[in-house]
């Protein structure tokens, strides 16, 4: 369910290459925290393929922070 600060669009564009990605880790043996910690996200423990696509559209959609010079 996208957040209603993330552009529609956006969102499912990034559901479809989270999708991709979270298959492709599949593919190679690997689990949901392998795809999560695969794009650098932290925190709990994800043990769900959906729950882990989801983080990773999420993390997509977020803009990045910069840091202050």
């Amino acid at each position: 369910m996208p957040h209603r600060h993330i552009n529609p669009v956006q969102w499912q564009q990034a559901m479809g290459y989270a999708r991709q990605a979270c298959a492709r880790i599949f593919r190679d043996g690997g689990s949901p925290g392998d795809a999560v910690r695969a794009f650098g996200l932290m925190g709990e423990p994800t043990t769900d393929w959906g729950t882990a696509v989801d983080r990773i559209a999420h993390a997509l959609c977020t803009p990045a922070l910069r840091k202050a010079a």
